[in-house]
């Protein structure tokens, strides 16, 4: 069996970050800043990053979304902002010591893996220890008169469809199998309420009372 190819910790987040914004917009307008939404998003795409199995043979989106997704939802329940450990606090003032010595030293930005390797940590520690010491993005600029404009923050809005895709298979994949089995015939196989019924030895007002209770449960469980 041939071995698994596992990419390089650091190339795994940067590439990933569209999927940290695609979640973010999810909850943009409910009360919580959007540089908050994002700094969570981040703690979950290292989390992901450090637990995903290469070996399952799952696409690594398919795994960090619902792990994304679960880090912004913990900032609603604890009232809106990102708690960082006091250890993690000290991890930090280490971890950027370390990275202005090297920039001194050899007059350029060290990436993650030279500081995890010069400190002896996982790369997933230093990520983390220098997200939580990032200052919030400003959304706003201001230019040399005085005035004030908004940023935008990009985003392609491929991105945004398959996270809120992955999302959705993932919630489905939760449902009981005769569910799991409608909702995929219904909209994922093109078949009307009558096809679906006859297939599954149902009524059509049957299949549309049970489609209905389901998909209410869907959007409970991808709006938390």
């Amino acid at each position: 069996m041939p071995e698994t190819c596992i990419p390089d910790r650091e190339d795994v987040i940067k590439s990933n970050i569209g999927l940290v914004h695609s979640c973010a917009h999810r909850f943009k307008g409910r009360g919580i800043e959007y540089e908050d939404l994002f700094q969570a998003g981040c703690m979950g795409l290292v989390k992901a990053a450090d637990a995903f199995d290469y070996s399952r043979g799952l696409r690594f989106s398919t795994y960090a979304v619902p792990v994304i997704l679960g880090e912004m939802r913990r900032l609603f329940r604890d009232g809106g902002t990102v708690k960082v450990s006091r250890t993690l606090k000290e991890l930090s003032i280490k971890v950027n010591r370390e990275r202005e010595a090297y920039i001194r030293k050899h007059s350029r930005e060290p990436t993650i893996s030279e500081i995890a390797a010069l400190m002896g940590l996982e790369t997933a520690e230093v990520a983390e220890a220098l997200s939580s010491s990032q200052p919030p993005l400003s959304l706003t600029s201001e230019d040399g008169d005085g005035a004030t404009s908004q940023i935008d923050i990009a985003i392609e809005s491929h991105e945004e469809r398959v996270a809120d895709s992955i999302s959705l298979k993932e919630v489905i994949s939760l449902l009981p199998p005769e569910d799991r089995k409608l909702i995929t015939l219904r909209y994922f196989g093109g078949k009307t309420q009558s096809e679906t019924a006859a297939m599954l030895g149902l009524t059509q007002v049957q299949v549309s009372r049970k489609e209905k209770k389901i998909l209410s449960r869907l959007r409970l469980q991808l709006t938390g």
